[in-house]
């Protein structure tokens, strides 16, 4: 499917910081590989260049690039650079790539030094703002303090979803003009067979507080006593910066599940032998497990909170994240009620089809060609589509 591009502008050459990418793929690993692939694939006149940078002392940039992507890697230490970028400003990115480049976009709401270049900084939640303590390393020291800062000076900045473009709007002051809504784009997977009921009842992520899994384990560990054939709960994600004391308390009783961090493929068959897919988040930028289980057919229970409620519309059940009573009752309802099951598999289906990667990277183009504009004066092209 060919998606709308903007007109040609002078750049040339784009620089996209692809680091989230090198380990464990969550949320915005996921979203910034989408997007590189997509917007190498797309169909545009005199489309620029892409080229995905990376720094690590450990972690190969080659390994996991995209086919076809322009890649410069260097083997310096991230934590080092993230401090001389947030704290310092320095190194400017041309003195690391020895090349210069019209665009440089960051993957985080800090922006990468330039001499010249347009800058973009990207922007899932804010949920550093109200919860530093949640955050690791850089996200816990620098977010909070700089991103208003950085947001405003950015020539552009991206977001994920129409929640959280109207928090940084709110938030951190950021003029709409200068936002650009770029969606996680749904996965390749063919739906399961309609007849399918599942054996699991699955969640994805990092098992953190943000996440509210411990409050799910109350809540399906009451269900479970109150209805004795309630499948297994499986949780896949890696551990968070906090202990659960929920999970440290069921984790080992057979019946709650830890399986740490799955790669795509395996975690593809969860989704297909789930029951249901429930993500009861406090905040959330977008919410990817939610588009995946709904591409491959899984009913989904989530939070009222963040973008969750934007991104499943009326496919799904949503609830107070801190009500553990209207939780169970909503992994109740969808095991008992058979019909709503089915409305609800369809109705996710069709939702998952708005989400499309070439949509998103389309728009993402024309955010880089806007800031490329800004940065050198001249007003952004009102006539792009």
């Amino acid at each position: 499917m060919r998606f709308p591009v903007p007109r040609p502008a002078q750049i040339v050459r784009i620089l996209i910081d692809y680091r989230p990418a090198l380990r464990a793929r969550t949320g915005a690993g996921l979203w910034i590989t989408g997007l590189v692939e997509a917007l190498a694939s797309l169909d545009a006149p005199n489309s620029p260049s892409v080229t995905i940078f990376s720094s690590s002392w450990k972690d190969r940039l080659g390994s996991v690039a995209p086919s076809g992507v322009a890649a410069m890697d260097h083997r310096v230490p991230g934590r080092l650079l993230n401090w001389l970028w947030h704290r310092r400003e320095w190194p400017p990115i041309e003195q690391l790539t020895r090349e210069p480049f019209d665009v440089v976009h960051s993957p985080s709401p800090l922006l990468i030094p330039s001499r010249t270049a347009a800058r973009l900084v990207t922007i899932h939640d804010l949920d550093f703002l109200d919860h530093p303590e949640r955050g690791v390393r850089e996200v816990r020291r620098d977010y909070a303090e700089l991103a208003r800062e950085h947001a405003q000076r950015a020539d552009a900045v991206v977001v994920s979803s129409e929640t959280t473009a109207a928090e940084v709007t709110s938030r951190l002051n950021v003029e709409p003009q200068r936002l650009t809504v770029c969606p996680v784009g749904a996965p390749p997977w063919s739906p399961r067979p309609p007849s399918s009921t599942g054996q699991h009842i699955l969640f994805v992520g990092t098992l953190g507080a943000r996440k509210n899994v411990g409050r799910l384990i109350t809540a399906y560990t009451a269900l479970r006593a109150a209805r004795k054939h309630t499948p297994p709960l499986v949780l896949a994600g890696g551990p968070g910066p906090e202990p659960i004391p929920e999970l440290e308390a069921h984790g080992g009783d057979g019946v709650i599940r830890r399986l740490g961090y799955v790669k795509s493929p395996e975690l593809r068959k969860l989704y297909e032998s789930a029951a249901m897919l429930v993500l009861p988040s406090l905040d959330e930028g977008f919410g990817i497990p939610v588009l995946e289980a709904m591409t491959v057919g899984v009913p989904v229970v989530v939070s009222n909170r963040g973008s969750l409620p934007e991104i499943v519309g009326e496919a799904g059940v949503i609830v107070d994240p801190e009500d553990t009573h209207a939780l169970a009752a909503a992994m109740a309802n969808l095991l008992d009620d058979h019909e709503r099951y089915a409305r609800l598999v369809k109705a996710g289906v069709a939702q998952a089809t708005r989400f499309r990667w070439g949509r998103s990277a389309a728009a993402l183009l024309g955010a880089y060609y806007d800031a490329y504009r800004r940065r050198r004066g001249e007003a952004p092209d009102a006539d792009r589509s």
